[in-house]
């Protein structure tokens, strides 16, 4: 990890080691401050709990806010402005190798590919791997997921992402589609639903999946303190009751139904878009069918994460990973 990206996580660290006495862990109260990284079709079973109503017939009052970004979202977690956060599993990695006395546990696992696509701004027919070298690639953000799975998708393909490419990385998360549509790029890295939004224009035509090639990952999760954990257990299991039988839902009703549910998150999408984002999803297997993080899933996040230079050392599942939570979900809802 280069010494920027150390620094800035030792800052969150300090700046939430200051917070930590104003966070309560007494395991009373039903309400739930949920912060998601982004607003995403990617996250669909979420939306799907709450509009369902699974977390209320679980007896919890989850109020969800968009935290917009890895760093923030950890920011909050940590000074305990939120209480979980659903956010890349790799964000738990990075506080344990600033040496936590409080470290970030994963406890139920939401999806289990990455969520990107490969867009190109030209229609290539019979495309391969090798097309890209040496064109422009509006990537994402260093040491964040999609960058670090996209970068070892093109590895697995012979290209050096920072030698083949020129690679474009200072474009803001938010940002990114609007760049690529006013010129910017002869590729670029897309979640859903901007990547349908972009070929309904005639902008660009999605070419390849990065979920696909990166393989299973615990790429977005739900995790919170290991102090938050232990004082609510009983809200815990509740929450990843509500996830499990979410996933179950998504699996079984069709994009079309899935689309008209989640909506109401993506008002200013159309729900043809939507129903074509969450089937490319459903398609690749992305949505996990339960919340459990098995090992060799996060085996290869470490191997992503090292590919990347993220990973100080190998850290085992058995660390960073509670999995009795989904394992009675799953149990449970059998």
């Amino acid at each position: 990890m280069r010494k920027s990206r150390a620094a800035m996580w030792v800052a969150i660290m300090l700046v939430c080691s200051i917070a930590l006495g104003g966070c309560g862990t007494d395991g009373q109260g039903a309400k739930i401050q949920l912060g998601e990284v982004t607003r995403s079709v990617f996250y669909a079973p979420q939306y799907v709990a709450l509009e369902k109503g699974f977390f209320k017939e679980n007896g919890l009052d989850v109020e969800l806010r968009t935290t917009s970004g890895g760093d923030k979202t950890m920011t909050a977690l940590l000074s305990g402005g939120i209480d979980v956060a659903l956010v890349g599993a790799e964000t738990s990695i990075y506080v344990y190798q600033q040496g936590s006395e409080d470290p970030v546990l994963n406890f139920a696992g939401l999806t289990q590919t990455d969520g990107t696509f490969l867009v190109s701004r030209q229609q290539i027919k019979n495309f391969h791997w090798d097309s890209l070298k040496q064109s422009v690639f509006l990537g994402q953000r260093k040491g964040g997921m999609p960058q670090m799975a996209g970068e070892f998708a093109l590895k697995k393909h012979g290209i050096n992402p920072h030698q083949d490419l020129k690679l474009i990385q200072n474009v803001d998360f938010a940002n990114i589609t609007a760049a690529f549509i006013s010129g910017t790029g002869d590729y670029v890295q897309l979640f859903e639903p901007q990547a349908s939004i972009i070929e309904k224009e005639g902008k660009g035509h999605v070419i390849a999946s990065f979920g696909t090639e990166s393989g299973k990952l615990p790429y977005t999760a739900y995790m919170s303190k290991k102090s938050y954990i232990d004082g609510h257990k009983e809200q815990v299991q509740k929450f990843t009751d509500a996830i499990f039988k979410a996933q179950q839902w998504v699996n079984e009703h069709s994009p079309e139904e899935v689309a008209q549910v989640v909506s109401p998150y993506f008002k200013d999408t159309d729900q043809a878009i939507l129903a074509s984002a969450i089937k490319r999803y459903k398609e690749q297997g992305t949505y996990a069918l339960t919340p459990g993080i098995d090992e060799a899933s996060w085996n290869n996040l470490l191997d992503v994460m090292a590919a990347a230079g993220e990973l100080k050392e190998r850290i085992p599942v058995s660390k960073l990973v509670e999995p009795s939570f989904a394992q009675q979900a799953a149990e449970a809802g059998k």
